[in-house]
């Protein structure tokens, strides 16, 4: 299996630009686009990061038979992406394969955040 190729599959079809998967994962996006062309291989911790910002898991990666999907989430299945000038919450983690996605960015005093690109889903606002 071309684990690299699988990713950048899952990682367009979820919508996501490489800079996008790199921040959600943590990682850089040099080593992202490495790994989408087999030029480089994940750890397991690495690989299961990345798949939990493309909304799936190790289980589910490797194997093909649908599973039931969890629909409601508590305050432990917020990914926080905390940064100097602001921090990013995503509400629903792994919403980026539905039609919203709810986040929430906290822009600290005198700071900005960055820009996001639009989709085409629903849009979501939380002050």
């Amino acid at each position: 299996m071309k684990i690299g190729s699988k990713i950048k599959d899952l990682r367009i079809k979820n919508g996501l630009t490489l800079e996008e998967l790199a921040s959600r994962s943590e990682l850089t996006k040099g080593f992202l686009s490495q790994l989408e062309r087999d030029l480089s291989s994940p750890s397991i911790s690495t690989l299961e990061d990345i798949l939990e910002a493309l909304g799936t898991n190790l289980s589910d990666f490797f194997q093909s038979a649908p599973q039931e999907e969890q629909i409601v989430f508590g305050k432990n299945d917020v990914f926080v992406d905390e940064r100097e000038e602001h921090k990013v919450e995503w509400i629903v983690p792994n919403a980026q394969k539905n039609d919203m996605e709810p986040i929430r960015i906290t822009i600290h005093p005198g700071c900005s955040s960055f820009t996001m690109k639009s989709n085409e889903g629903q849009e979501f606002g939380y002050v």
